[in-house]
């Protein structure tokens, strides 16, 4: 009885190293919900102030203007002793029908401050949209390479490093190269094809590196039994390992995604004006969409936040288009994830 008491008393004490132990695991617990309930701060209270701009107690529920508009200059005046606003077509028309009453009456006008966001919307989707599509193509290729053809070497652990080591350049050096390569040297002027290929360059890198462990994760056996079957060394890599890989790959595609469409700064300096009357569809030849700007939503919100005086009515501007951004993004990184799941339920192994 008395040894089994003293080796209680012995292993049950706990020792410096475990109270050392237990205090590195609470300090990360601390950290990471610390972490987890700022950010439910910031998308609760983006969701609340922007979703009362886009979400209406009336039929049809939504703000539906907001949606489908482009940005106005929004003009405030007072009328037959009220406070109205309109938007910059709208008083146009107003002012025409009431031309006597509103002589001599004072307005206001605050930029961007009224109409909607659809053509940043439009905008943002199509640099997105492009810029992945570009990137997918260039990433898989180069992780291809890597992974099934080329010989391991100085010169490919040098590509690999230089490849990583492209991951962490801050957006806006990429911002800048695209500026001076694309749209200087290359003539591209701030167009839709220079921002294209300037975001599809930033984030390159990380879906090389993730391309290319997912082709190193599927089993050598999948490549060996093909090729004892007589097929070619593409044919294998094209029916065997690529299939097999997609999940993995798409898992890029989605952190991918969610940098793309954050990226104010090589937006801004390759792709992106602050106003465009005509939405990127509507040109006279169907070679000029590529050259030509257009608006975004994150350009916006840093326009309306913080190069135009702040106001009462910049206010739902921002935290709406803020919405709508968020929300942008996380549908297409949702149809992503989605594609990716039916992906992996088709290809196990």
């Amino acid at each position: 009885m008395k040894a089994t008491t003293t080796a209680q008393a012995i292993y049950g004490r706990p020792t410096s190293a475990k109270r050392i132990e237990t205090g590195v695991f609470w300090l990360l617990r601390l950290c990471t919900y610390f972490v987890l309930l700022c950010a439910a701060f910031i998308f609760w209270d983006i969701g609340a102030k922007g979703g009362a701009v886009i979400f209406k107690s009336s039929a049809p529920f939504i703000n539906v203007p907001f949606l489908t508009e482009a940005p106005e200059t929004l003009n405030v005046f007072d009328y037959q002793g009220g406070k109205r606003t309109m938007g910059d077509r709208a008083f146009r028309q107003f002012k025409a029908e009431h031309e006597a009453e509103l002589k001599g009456v004072p307005v206001e006008t605050y930029v961007y401050s009224a109409g909607g966001i659809f053509p940043n919307i439009a905008g943002t989707v199509l640099l997105v949209l492009g810029s992945m599509l570009i990137a997918l193509v260039l990433g898989v290729l180069s992780a291809i390479y890597l992974s099934e053809y080329a010989t391991d070497g100085p010169f490919i652990r040098f590509l690999r490093l230089a490849i990583i080591n492209l991951a962490g350049v801050p957006s806006i050096v990429f911002g800048l190269f695209g500026f001076g390569l694309f749209v200087i040297a290359f003539d591209f002027g701030v167009s839709l094809l220079a921002g294209w290929l300037t975001l599809a360059f930033m984030v390159l890198p990380v879906i090389i590196t993730a391309s290319e462990e997912a082709l190193k994760a599927v089993p050598k056996g999948y490549r060996e039994a093909s090729l004892a079957l007589g097929a070619t060394k593409l044919q294998t890599i094209r029916n065997n390992v690529l299939p097999y890989a997609l999940p993995g790959i798409l898992t890029s595609s989605v952190l991918a995604i969610a940098r793309v469409a954050g990226e104010t700064a090589p937006m801004m300096f390759t792709a992106a004006f602050v106003m465009r009357d005509e939405l990127p569809w509507q040109v006279q030849r169907w070679t000029e969409f590529v050259f030509q700007g257009v608006m975004a939503l994150p350009y916006h919100i840093y326009v309306v936040a913080s190069k135009i005086p702040q106001n009462e009515y910049t206010r739902d501007v921002q935290y709406g288009t803020a919405f709508v951004f968020l929300f942008t993004v996380a549908a297409i990184a949702m149809t992503a994830v989605i594609l990716r799941q039916r992906l992996r339920k088709k290809y196990q192994w």
